[in-house]
């Protein structure tokens, strides 16, 4: 006569350590996540500085290219100013809306700056620094530079 035994296991219920290493891998799963998240952030914030340097050096273009006899006299250069200029002149509210918009767009520092180079030519370069500490893997100090015949 021969025994068999046959031993029927069925699961009850979810392991207390299957559920833990569960929980574990959902935590590092959001972690990343946010961490990429945070990333996006400064580099979309890097992103949008770089956008209205760009666009406020075409705004001054404009500016000279309206005031296109004072730009040729050179009357509009300026060497690397951080500070907007005063006066009643419109060279000088023209730099200092200039300069104001920038301090306000890229950020009110010591490090946001602008430049303007014009030659008899017609040839005038607007020169833009700003701090980009916020983005990830540039430079801290940028500098955009757009050069144009009006």
């Amino acid at each position: 006569m021969s025994f068999s035994f046959v031993y029927q296991r069925r699961q009850q219920g979810v392991g207390l350590i299957e559920v833990l290493i569960a929980v574990l891998v959902l935590g590092v799963g959001v972690l990343g996540v946010m961490a990429l998240q945070g990333t996006t952030l400064k580099n979309n914030q890097s992103s949008l500085a770089r956008t209205q340097a760009v666009i406020l050096s075409y705004a001054m273009l404009d500016a000279l290219r309206i005031n296109r006899e004072e730009a040729l006299a050179e009357s509009y250069n300026m060497d690397k100013t951080c500070e907007a200029p005063s006066g009643n002149t419109l060279v000088k509210r023209d730099q200092n809306y200039w300069i104001t918009s920038l301090k306000s767009g890229l950020g009110d520092a010591e490090t946001t700056c602008g430049e303007i180079n014009c030659d008899a030519a017609g040839v005038c370069t607007i020169t833009v620094y700003w701090d980009d500490s916020r983005g990830t893997g540039g430079s801290d100090a940028q500098t955009i530079a757009t050069s144009t015949r009006i």
